[in-house]
């Protein structure tokens, strides 16, 4: 084997591990209720919509996306594990069952699709699909699916038909999260496994742009 196929190999073998953990271990996860969730998520209305589909590609649409995903981002944030400016202080009063039924809220509705440019999808297109090989980037399929609708049990993000700048800025938060952690703009709450650091510190700028595109087409 030529070393330049270890990375992709290692990488392959650590998102074969995630998936089979995500589907043979036991899945412990209280569901929320999305109709008490409906009046908590007033004070998000103003960013994010009032069905989760913000108007905005500053800030992402939420509707349709997974109910455990959410869940654990409304928990990182409110633990400043994952630090978002503009949510300083909006969750600190939030209780486990208000952030499940918050996030159980925004998984019942249907996300208005963000749509994908004319620009590299040929390019995006390979990378979602098939990744690449020579710099160890694995297919995004694995995780979140073909069609890009994620994984519920598993945690594993809805992507299809997101704003395409949000996607491009997580994955650059995510690379910057390898060489920079401390920075502002670096995002780590990507568990142990450093999943995303680890698939987003193999692409440019270029790759970072053209899936995303293709991501927000996604249906």
């Amino acid at each position: 084997m030529c070393s330049s196929d270890l990375p992709m190999k290692k990488m392959i073998l650590t998102v074969t591990a995630l998936l089979t953990t995500a589907l043979t271990a036991p899945f412990v996860f209280a569901a929320g209720d999305a109709a008490a969730g409906q009046a908590k998520t007033a004070m998000c209305a103003g960013c994010h919509g009032a069905d989760g589909n913000s108007a905005m590609a500053t800030f992402p649409k939420l509707a349709g996306q997974g109910e455990k995903y959410l869940t654990k981002q409304l928990q990182d944030i409110k633990a400043g594990n994952r630090v978002i400016p503009e949510m300083t202080g909006m969750l600190s009063n939030a209780s486990e069952q208000d952030m499940q039924d918050m996030a159980a809220y925004y998984a019942s509705k249907t996300i208005q699709m963000a749509g994908a440019k004319e620009t590299d999808l040929d390019l995006g297109e390979r990378i979602y699909r098939g990744g690449n090989i020579e710099t160890g980037v694995p297919a995004c399929t694995g995780c979140h699916s073909p069609a890009g609708n994620g994984n519920n049990p598993a945690g594993y993000p809805a992507l299809g038909g997101q704003f395409a700048e949000y996607t491009a800025k997580q994955l650059r938060a995510f690379r910057t999260g390898v060489h920079d952690p401390d920075n502002s703009a670096a995002r780590t709450n990507d568990g142990d496994s450093q999943i995303m650091r680890g698939v987003a510190a193999q692409m440019n700028d270029v790759e970072i742009e053209a899936v995303a595109n293709f991501i927000a087409g996604l249906k």
